[in-house]
């Protein structure tokens, strides 16, 4: 591949002569007559290489040659000059040039001067590379030494202390400073002298070793569950000089660990259709800041799930989750559930109580059927949107609110805005951002995604070993309207499971009112049922395969029906796709 190469000379003849044998070469050329169009040049492109006259008019190819040097240019410099002399040779080359060479000037010399100084300049510019990229990753591993939250210490063969992060003063209980230069047995810390022994086995085998587990307690402080990991010192010549101690803090790994399983389990939500990748989009975009969400849907849609999505993948995550069904209370009722009270507020007060807004201090506070609640409490929670502040019922004194408050409702609110039976402002302060969650009919594909996951659930508390569901049952869920989305859908499969003795549901497991649809329902799923029977067209498998990228498991929730129904059809009518 062609380098960038300048020509500084003041005579067109020797400018067109070095441009015609290098452009011949591949080079890229570019050509100038004076010194101060070579310095406009050098200033808007870094050259490979510089070939440039001695006499420039009133300056000289010196002149460029200390310039050159003052930018730090790394490209190479060959001078070339009419009235050659031994003075202006020694003054170039102390300046750095990498040649020099007297006029006329043969073609092979030109070629031979310009590809000895471009190999040196691919060198150098190696070199270079190699430095920075060693610098960047020495400022990298220094950035995470110092920011890294576990502790890290190295020794070296005599196990003295080398260095040690800022981490160490948090887990071991003594600031780095005071370990730097010591002998590692002689700190004075109970919890080190658990690792003694660990460090003394790594120094002698020299081979990298993970996962103690220590109990440890540092400085009277709490009993800490330390993971110690140590690795061999090697430097760039692979010279042992030591180990690295990574300590890192387990005592509620395992306890967390826990907590986001079962939160995944509980809060996962199911789909993959284009209407959920939707909604999987703006939780993503949610999940990290603060702003106040409503959710809308109709009942069953699985608001509450998305409320739980936002909170668990949010800032808060670590904080409580409360949540309140608004249209389950009566107005005094919600009052103190939300707001608390203190001892003798009212008949029955007999102690103080907390709120469920104190109770989700610093986490989420999620309002199911929002447009349920009364204009007092509108009111009230108009306050604790706008000043962050509420009292509790019987009290006047003011309480802090740090949460962020998601709600639902499957009312129309704008509507209810309309009637004024539900205050604009308000409205205009939880609608911050608002979810759709759509109804099962406007994403049927992924029924069978949902029948899967109500059957591996419902398998588990069961003690029952059901694969799924017939053809014919899964024709009929996909036909069916679902005017109560996807809690009757799981409805409808718990009735299926206490029914079913078999290994699949069959039409004798679904309630009656889902088997026996209306006769307006029987009509739509007459027209829909083709396309998840065996009188499906070649043409409709083809279509429904090049659309899931010939995934029969998604090919077969497109089309709505089993994959061994589709595996069927597909050697009937001799289909042969990319993987066949």
């Amino acid at each position: 591949m062609g380098r960038t190469i300048l020509i500084v000379d003041d005579e067109e003849s020797i400018r067109f002569t070095f441009d015609s044998f290098l452009s011949a070469s591949g080079h890229k050329v570019t050509t100038t007559d004076t010194y101060a169009s070579a310095l406009e040049s050098i200033s808007t492109r870094d050259p490979d290489l510089i070939f440039a006259d001695i006499l420039l008019g009133a300056h000289s190819g010196i002149d460029l040659l200390r310039e050159i040097k003052d930018r730090g240019l790394h490209c190479p410099v060959i001078m070339i000059t009419g009235r050659p002399n031994v003075a202006t040779a020694a003054e170039a080359v102390r300046l750095g040039a990498f040649d020099y060479l007297p006029k006329p000037v043969k073609k092979e010399t030109v070629l031979n001067a310009a590809r000895i100084a471009l190999a040196h300049k691919a060198l150098l510019d190696e070199n270079d590379r190699s430095e920075k990229e060693k610098d960047r990753y020495r400022k990298l591993l220094q950035a995470v030494f110092r920011s890294v939250r576990d502790a890290i210490i190295t020794v070296d063969t005599d196990m003295r202390i080398v260095d040690a992060n800022d981490a160490v003063g948090s887990v071991c209980g003594m600031p780095a400073v005071n370990l730097v230069g010591r002998p590692f047995p002689e700190i004075p810390l109970e919890c080190l002298q658990s690792c003694v022994e660990i460090l003394k086995g790594a120094l002698k085998t020299r081979r990298a070793t993970r996962g103690h587990r220590i109990e440890c307690r540092s400085s009277g402080g709490p009993k800490q569950v330390i993971e110690v990991n140590l690795s061999p010192l090697l430097d760039e010549n692979t010279r042992f000089g030591g180990a690295v101690l990574l300590l890192h803090n387990m005592t509620r790994l395992d306890i967390l660990e826990r907590e986001l399983e079962a939160r995944s389990r509980f809060h996962g939500i199911i789909g993959r259709s284009r209407e959920m990748q939707r909604i999987y989009r703006l939780l993503e975009d949610l999940a990290r800041t603060d702003t106040t969400a409503l959710i809308t849907g109709e009942s069953g849609t699985g608001k509450e799930l998305v409320a739980r999505a936002l909170h668990y993948g949010g800032l808060r995550a670590r904080k409580p989750m409360i949540s309140v069904n608004c249209s389950a209370l009566s107005e005094s009722l919600l009052e103190s559930e939300l707001f608390g009270h203190v001892k003798g507020a009212f008949t029955g007060a007999v102690s103080s109580r907390m709120g469920r807004i104190e109770a989700a201090a610093g986490g989420t506070l999620f309002l199911d059927e929002i447009g349920e609640i009364s204009p007092m409490i509108q009111i009230k929670l108009l306050r604790v949107l706008q000043e962050k502040t509420f009292e509790r019922v019987g009290d006047v004194k003011p309480v802090k609110a740090d949460i962020r408050i998601i709600t639902a409702t499957h009312h129309d609110l704008i509507e209810k805005v309309r009637q004024e039976q539900f205050r604009e402002d308000l409205y205009y302060r939880l609608k911050v951002f608002e979810i759709g969650v759509p109804p099962l009919r406007d994403r049927l594909e992924d029924i069978p995604l949902l029948v899967d996951h109500f059957c591996e659930r419902f398998n588990g508390t069961s003690g029952k070993t059901i694969r799924g569901v017939t053809d014919d049952v899964l024709r009929l869920f996909m036909d069916y309207r679902w005017p109560g989305n996807i809690r009757e859908l799981e409805h409808a499969v718990e009735h299926a499971f206490v029914l079913c003795r078999d290994s699949v549901i069959t039409m004798d497991h679904i309630p009656p009112e889902i088997s026996r649809p209306a006769d307006g329902e029987r009509e739509v799923s007459v027209r829909k049922a083709r396309h998840a029977t065996s009188d499906v067209s070649r043409e409709e498998l083809v279509a429904g395969l090049e659309k899931s990228g010939w995934n029969k498991a998604k090919a077969a929730r497109l089309l709505g029906m089993s994959r061994q129904t589709l595996y069927r059809l597909i050697g009937r009518h001799g289909i042969e796709g990319e993987d066949g």
